[in-house]
């Protein structure tokens, strides 16, 4: 029995551990090589949806310091002058809302039990008993090429707020996530 729950709780820790708070989405022109951009420079961010969350300096300096750094790992160099791609930002925040379930009935040990017929949980169903609001954030970064002013690629981090102070300090680990999924490496 103890092995069965040792099992069990490592099971739990692997999946809890590799979901990730943020999901990241990208697309581009296929068939464009990359490569071929060397100088990058930046844009004003587009005018943000997002509450004030990430429209203060402490936001924008994470936000461009972190992309920066990710594009010059990428033998990319600023300039002010004529750069090939001019990258831009964009800041979204949400409010959504998601149903909540109950759980009606009870198993061998409780309505998280382990029951042997029935698997976990018992007998029972869930129900809806409710709605909750959550924030959602999004920061979109595009490029676009300078000499056809067209987008050639835009990535975005996705993920729920649950402090904005947290989210703001978070902003580095979401613009590395959406650099991974920069067609160069």
């Amino acid at each position: 029995m103890k092995k069965l729950w040792s099992v069990m709780l490592l099971g739990a820790i692997i999946v809890l551990g590799s979901c990730s708070s943020y999901k990241y989405n990208m697309t581009r022109v296929q068939k464009l090589d990359f490569s071929q951009y060397k100088t990058y420079g930046w844009l004003p961010p587009v005018d943000s949806l997002s509450k004030d969350y990430f429209t203060n300096d402490i936001a924008k300096d994470n936000i461009l310091s972190t992309a920066n750094h990710e594009l010059e790992a990428r033998g990319m160099n600023y300039s002010k002058d004529n750069p090939d791609l001019l990258f831009r930002y964009i800041t979204i925040v949400n409010n959504k809302s998601r149903i909540v379930y109950g759980h009606s009935g009870w198993g061998w040990g409780g309505p998280w039990g382990f029951s042997p017929w029935w698997g976990f949980g018992g007998w029972g169903r869930s129900y809806p008993v409710g709605k909750e609001k959550v924030r959602y954030s999004h920061l979109i970064i595009e490029a676009r090429d300078r000499r056809t002013n067209s987008v050639i690629w835009q990535a975005r981090g996705s993920g729920e707020i649950h402090n904005p102070e947290k989210a703001i300090n978070n902003l580095p680990k979401v613009v590395e996530g959406i650099f991974k999924e920069y067609p160069t490496k």
